[in-house]
């Protein structure tokens, strides 16, 4: 007697038994014990049968203890830190998530793994100490979920194709006209003593055609409903898969009752428009995502010394192999280089999520995404920029904020509410007609299951979203995601950082006033400043004389406070009066930087500060729809001069910590209110991170910061109303096509309900209103962002 394998379900007759339960194999008994003896036997309650048998493996990953496979398939290569996404196509439900998320489990040399389920990849990072890349792949395959791993498909020119759709496409289009041709002698009803000789054997070989159509080319929509309302949901798929079975059903029972020729046409032709529909949503979304990962390039400015020792910014994607690039404290390292000088240590907290720093020597490999804690340092580029991979690292959950979209809640739930409504009208509908007029009641039944589907509906807020999302990257305003757009709609509260954001840090006026500073002490304060990526640290490093580079012997920067540096026997403090133990200048209302060599205070650099141009027009323009407030880290030397600048309402915050923003953030939140930060993407990391939509400005500097969920060029500030104003609109895009979309359905669904209209022109007319909502969205938000500038 055949039984079913507890693990993953296939039938068989065995004799491998464990805790009273069944297996087919010995490796479906092996990946049991492995989970059960780790307590990951929860995997089993998520979904039944979960698992796939794994496979003979001896020798088959030998390949893998081969140091350059390893350096081609690795993201991240360090000495205790490896980091690998492996694509693995047994990924297919909850129980697969939840147990390759939990391999740290299983070995604990795996620090995290995280999966990518529409990809169905997993992103593992790991002790090669502990475990190698080919222990890691022979565990997987052990546990059921065996890598697919082909050196051509981790070739970073070449893109994983998935080619399923189009083979579907093929088989559902050469069916449907074979078909098309095998009826038409009895569309004509034509009395020809042959055909109706053969006329069985026809029918029967359109039923044949018919089979991979339905069990293959439409296998996607029978799955996707089986699974819906498995979790007891009525997703999009269920009346599709509904009415192509009852079409299947009802054309079957005729030719083998010999009662007619069945709808095979109808049925083929149903399976290769909606296929048609689809395969034309996925190029359009395809083509909307190459324009974000691959146009939409960060703003990051990098420092590049050239061959003639000058120091210059450029964009990221200006990188090329062989640069020298000058990366100061606090700053991300964009790609992959040897360090050549200067002391590195370096956090990989945003890449590996340890946070331990590590201490590199010149001639160390270094690798994007790690930030530099201990000064400058001087780095060969060996690889350009990997845009994908700085998306990657932005978009890391770790710096998540709570809580999803509402409208992608709001299209799920009246999709499901209008699934359940199109059933009970087709199944009313059809069985008025079975009383009425029995001969109309399939089409009617089918039409309406077809012409009814709420794709359209469910395409309204990625279209629109996504074409937002890519006119903005075009405009210098570049998002995290598309839900960005949707928190920009609901704001109701403007925060914005003053030095380096309102203030432009190219047209300050700097004066000194003290003691003057020797050789040897201007070298070591340029020098000091150089390792600094403070925009008062820039100012003022832009306008000292000192040419000579020095390697510090110790540097230490206290956020909001100043920087402590030291060289041979000299020692220098940076920063506030009080921080460089000068009392005297503590109440002092001006901007300046105070300076101390050796504990003997020196003198002090006073910033006149340029407020950008056209920021009190913004400020006009914002009053009338947001509450507004500065929160700057500065003196109250300003206050009268913003109080000249920006509307009366305008509330101004001065001497404010880093914390100090993030609390008032967090208590007008408590209160009810939306807020957006506007900083530096430096000091105010906390406060971004906090706000419910947190804007990073750039200017010419590298503001990369995992916390903030868009980065604004700093020439585009004033333009930040209008970018308000077009994610306003893009929502009433939405709304606006749900309705467009609700018109079309009950036209629709009136000619389906009279029974004036055929299943196959039901699903000509389906993937149409897919394309119409598609076209609607695009012209839409085109129109809308025609004032970005």
């Amino acid at each position: 007697m055949k039984v079913s394998c507890f693990h993953c379900g296939n039938q068989c007759i065995s004799k491998y038994y464990i805790n009273e339960k069944v297996f087919c194999c010995n490796g479906c008994k092996t990946v049991y014990e492995i989970l059960y003896e780790n307590n990951l036997s929860t995997y089993y309650d998520l979904e039944k049968n979960p698992g796939n048998s794994p496979k003979e493996i001896a020798g088959k990953f030998d390949f893998l203890d081969n140091l350059k496979i390893q350096e081609k398939l690795l993201e991240f290569n360090d000495a205790s830190i490896q980091i690998i996404t492996l694509y693995i196509p047994q990924i297919h439900c909850s129980s697969c998530i939840w147990v390759l998320e939990n391999l740290h489990k299983l070995n604990t040399a795996i620090k995290a793994s995280q999966v990518d389920f529409p990809k169905k990849t997993v992103r593992i990072t790991f002790n090669p100490e502990e475990i190698s890349l080919k222990e890691l792949v022979v565990l997987l395959t052990r546990i059921g979920y065996e890598p697919y791993i082909s050196l051509e498909d981790y070739d970073p020119k070449k893109k994983y194709f998935n080619r399923t759709i189009l083979y579907k496409l093929g088989v559902a289009g050469f069916a449907f006209g074979n078909v098309m041709l095998l009826s038409f002698p009895e569309y004509f009803e034509v009395n020809e003593f042959w055909l109706n000789q053969y006329k069985p054997f026809f029918r029967w070989l359109m039923f044949g055609l018919s089979l991979p159509v339905v069990f293959y080319a439409a296998s996607d929509y029978f799955i996707a409903a089986y699974k819906g309302i498995k979790s007891s949901i009525l997703n999009i798929d269920v009346p599709i898969a509904l009415g192509i079975f009852v079409l299947f059903l009802r054309s079957t029972l005729e030719i083998i009752m010999n009662t007619g020729q069945g709808f095979f046409d109808s049925l083929t032709g149903l399976i290769f428009f909606l296929l048609l529909g689809k395969f034309f949503q996925q190029k359009t979304y395809s083509f909307l995502s190459f324009e974000r990962d691959y146009k939409s390039y960060f703003p990051i400015g990098v420092t590049r010394i050239t061959p003639d020792k000058k120091e210059e910014s450029v964009q990221v994607y200006d990188i090329k192999k062989g640069d020298r690039l000058l990366i100061r404290n606090e700053e991300l390292i964009p790609v992959d280089g040897i360090l050549i000088h200067g002391k590195a240590r370096i956090d990989y907290s945003f890449v590996t999520g340890e946070s331990d720093t590590i201490t590199k020597n010149s001639g160390d490999m270094l690798f994007a995404g790690g930030r530099q804690l201990n000064g400058a340092i001087e780095m060969e580029v060996l690889k350009a920029v990997s845009q994908s991979y700085l998306t990657q690292l932005w978009s890391n959950g770790s710096f998540e904020k709570n809580g999803g979209s509402p409208y992608k809640t709001i299209t799920d739930s009246i999709s499901q509410y209008f699934t359940i409504t199109i059933l009970l009208i087709a199944i009313l509908s059809g069985g008025f007609w079975l009383w009425y007029d029995a001969s109309k009641a399939l089409n009617v039944f089918t039409a309406i299951l077809i012409v009814a589907c709420p794709c359209a509906l469910a395409l309204s807020a990625p279209f629109t979203l996504g074409n937002l999302l890519r006119i903005f990257g075009k405009k210098k305003f570049y998002l995290k995601n598309a839900q960005v757009i949707e928190k920009l709609a609901k704001i109701d509260t403007i925060i914005f950082d003053k030095t380096g954001t309102i203030t432009s840090n190219n047209k300050s006026r700097i004066a000194y006033e003290g003691l003057t500073l020797n050789t040897k002490e201007t070298t070591l304060l340029k020098n000091s400043l150089r390792n600094s990526n403070h925009p008062l640290s820039r100012q003022l490093y832009s306008i000292l004389k000192a040419n000579d580079i020095i390697t510090l012997d110790e540097y230490e920067e206290y956020i909001g406070k100043g920087i402590i540096a030291s060289h041979e026997n000299q020692k220098i403090k940076i920063g506030s009066a009080e921080f460089v133990g000068n009392n005297t200048y503590a109440s002092s209302l001006k901007t300046s930087v105070h300076i101390s060599t050796n504990d003997q205070y020196k003198g002090k650099y006073t910033f006149y500060n340029q407020y950008r141009k056209g920021i009190a027009s913004l400020f006009n323009r914002l009053k009338e729809h947001f509450n507004l407030a500065i929160l700057s880290g500065d003196n109250e030397s300003e206050r009268e001069n913003l109080q000249k600048l920006l509307p009366a309402k305008t509330k101004l915050f001065f001497n404010q910590k880093p914390e100090d923003k993030f609390n008032y953030i967090k208590f007008h939140q408590q209160e009810g209110a939306n807020v957006l930060m506007i900083g530096d993407g430096l000091n105010d990391a906390g406060a971004l991170k906090q706000s419910n939509v947190g804007i990073a400005v750039s200017e010419n500097i590298n503001v990369f910061s995992p916390a903030c969920d868009a980065i604004l060029d700093a020439s585009k500030l004033t333009e930040i109303d209008h970018y308000i104003a077009s994610s306003k609109k893009g929502i009433e895009v939405i709304k606006m096509s749900f309705i467009v979309s609700f018109l079309y359905n009950i036209v629709g669904l009136t000619f389906a309900i009279s029974g004036k209209l055929s299943p196959v022109i039901a699903a000509i007319l389906m993937p149409l209103s897919s394309i119409s909502v598609v076209i609607f969205t695009t012209v839409m938000t085109n129109y809308i962002s025609r004032k970005l500038k």
